[in-house]
């Protein structure tokens, strides 16, 4: 399973226009849902956000990865949404979210969730696949690169 295989270029915005984690969190289930990736907008946003309580998902290095495990989707799906200003995501380094990749997965199969959740941080530790991303002007080049990186992880 690849990450760029549960994006398309309806789950990526490449401005968000929300300024907080929890209107971030919600613009992005919205994407979720506009897409037809789940059933249950208010069901995914609820397990994000109890989630989101337990420990925050920014990673650092400009990047969160917002997820939970859900009934409301019957495999793992994913959207990513850039913050030209930054998300504060209580991230150890204290720097803001730019990238927040969201993943939702079904509740009994953990294996999919933890792989993807592996390969995002693998992708994602490279500053220069970071600032590819960043620097992406359409949905379409952001999943190209996507796929180009994961080729090498």
């Amino acid at each position: 399973m690849y990450l760029h295989e549960l994006l398309d270029s309806d789950s990526i915005v490449m401005s968000l226009e929300s300024k907080t984690k929890d209107d971030v969190l919600e613009e992005m289930v919205d994407v979720l849902d506009s897409t037809g990736k789940i059933g249950g907008s208010e069901t995914v946003l609820k397990a994000i956000v109890d989630r989101e309580r337990i420990m925050t998902t920014g990673i650092g290095n400009g990047v969160a990865v917002p997820h939970c495990k859900t009934s409301a989707v019957d495999r793992l799906v994913a959207a990513l949404g850039i913050s030209r200003e930054g998300i504060d995501f209580q991230a150890p380094d204290g720097q803001p979210a730019h990238l927040i990749f969201i993943l939702v997965a079904e509740e009994n199969n953990p294996g999919p969730h933890v792989r993807a959740l592996a390969r995002l941080a693998k992708l994602l530790s490279s500053k220069g696949v970071r600032d590819a991303l960043l620097a992406a002007r359409s949905p379409e080049d952001l999943l190209h690169i996507v796929k180009e990186k994961e080729q090498d992880i």
